[in-house]
């Protein structure tokens, strides 16, 4: 495209309009059938697997550009689990296509039925910013795979993948059936107040509600993505130095803790806490140095705005004396080093949102099944964690904690079945119906 070209794109308004304008073109498509057939997704699927394997090195770029995240977390947790997805909807298109014969009543004799797979037609993604391709993309292989037309609304805080997102879906994708549209609130307004067939949000719980309004005067369907106060809970008697290491793998290892499905905070009993706080320190240190600040590994904070914010939590009167472990900062660098807080108040702001960086209180319990109390006492988290050797307490954690994942003795792993599973979900509860 020549500078030309680029000027007059950038210039261009996109409002109310220009949305509606998207939308009756997705729709002329759809209508005409193209989406629907087998040859056109299993086309676009490839497509999206040539993109990624083509282009992998400018996706590490983008990523390190928005969020300094390190080569191998991109190439593991963006690329690879998106390939994946692709592997998945590539080798199950035609079982999941196939029509399902349904039993008769002796009432409708000699009547067949079956159940009939149907996209539900123009679907809008919008997705965040702290896995700006997995969290992008992953939607539109189930979208594309379940013969629906789209618009992807990618996250404007993380604007060098939002644009090469633009870039690479123009080069490879059917740009008559699969759209991109940048910017930042104003663009995603003017989508919101279209009719969609499905709309699909990852985000926070704030910006959720707007999407649920806004869809709620169209009768939309919505699938929502949200966060919450995931916890880890350590048991005494385990493996300490292999539970802390997943522990770190969890946390800081997934984008310095700017996940949905990282560790929120730690709960365990007072007699263990100080054997467990001298392991991550221990630890920590080992993955990433005496001079964290520094190190090559660690993903920084996306902006100045979640920075003041993380900030805000740790310099809280009731917070900033609980500090054991870390707390370094760099404001002209945005980042902040894997911090350990112990005993921090419950009615701490800290403690009543998602923290979604780099910090893990500590609080402690008499006995650790006053933990699953503590859980189930606030908001269901989307994944709460257990580390522990009883057979008894597993039981009990899995009976009596309601989450939207559980895993034991290990964190965050659970998300690699979730992109394996995850296309089979949107296609037959979320992107289609049946």
């Amino acid at each position: 495209m020549g500078s030309e070209e680029e000027t007059k794109k950038k210039n261009e308004v996109f409002d109310a309009e220009a949305a509606s304008l998207f939308v009756k073109e997705l729709r002329g498509t759809f209508a005409s059938g193209k989406t629907k057939s087998y040859g056109w997704r299993v086309s676009q699927l490839k497509s999206l697997m040539k993109m990624l394997n083509e282009r992998e090195p400018d996706i590490v770029d983008a990523l390190r550009q928005d969020l300094d995240k390190p080569e191998l977390e991109s190439s593991i947790y963006e690329v690879a689990l998106l390939k994946t997805s692709i592997k998945s909807a590539l080798k199950e298109l035609k079982h999941w296509m196939t029509p399902e014969k349904a039993k008769t009543s002796i009432t409708t004799f000699p009547s067949s039925a079956e159940i009939v797979p149907e996209p539900f037609g123009v679907v809008l993604i919008i997705s965040p910013w702290n896995y700006p391709f997995l969290l992008s993309l992953d939607p539109v292989v189930g979208a594309i795979a379940a013969g629906n037309a789209l618009v992807l609304k990618p996250s404007e805080v993380a604007p060098a993948s939002s644009s090469l997102l633009a870039k690479l879906v123009g080069e490879y994708m059917d740009l008559s059936s699969i759209r991109v549209v940048e910017g930042a609130v104003a663009e995603t307004s003017a989508l919101l107040d279209q009719k969609w067939d499905k709309i699909c949000y990852t985000g926070n719980s704030r910006v959720a509600r707007i999407v649920m309004a806004a869809a709620a005067k169209h009768l939309t369907p919505v699938l929502l993505e949200l966060g919450g106060k995931s916890p880890v809970v350590f048991d005494s008697g385990i493996n300490l130095k292999v539970a802390c290491r997943r522990m770190i793998m969890g946390k800081w290892g997934c984008n310095n803790g700017q996940a949905c499905i990282s560790p929120d905070h730690i709960i365990t009993t007072k007699d263990y806490a100080p054997k467990l706080l001298e392991s991550l320190k221990n630890e920590l240190e080992n993955f990433y140095g005496k001079n964290p600040l520094e190190s090559k590994d660690l993903s920084r904070i996306v902006n100045s705005n979640h920075f003041a914010r993380l900030s805000k939590l740790l310099d809280d009167d009731k917070v900033s004396g609980k500090i054991v472990h870390g707390g370094e900062r760099d404001k002209n660098k945005l980042r902040i080093a894997p911090t350990l807080l112990l005993d921090v108040p419950r009615d701490s702001l800290i403690m009543s949102e998602e923290i979604f960086g780099p910090l893990l209180p500590i609080l402690t319990v008499d006995k650790i099944e006053d933990s699953f109390d503590i859980i189930n006492s606030g908001t269901k988290p989307l994944a709460a964690y257990l580390f522990t050797n009883n057979k008894k307490l597993k039981q009990q954690f899995v009976e009596t904690v309601s989450a939207g994942g559980l895993v034991i003795n290990d964190t965050a792993v659970h998300v690699i079945m979730l992109a394996l599973l995850k296309n089979h979900t949107l296609l037959r509860s979320c992107i289609c119906t049946y």
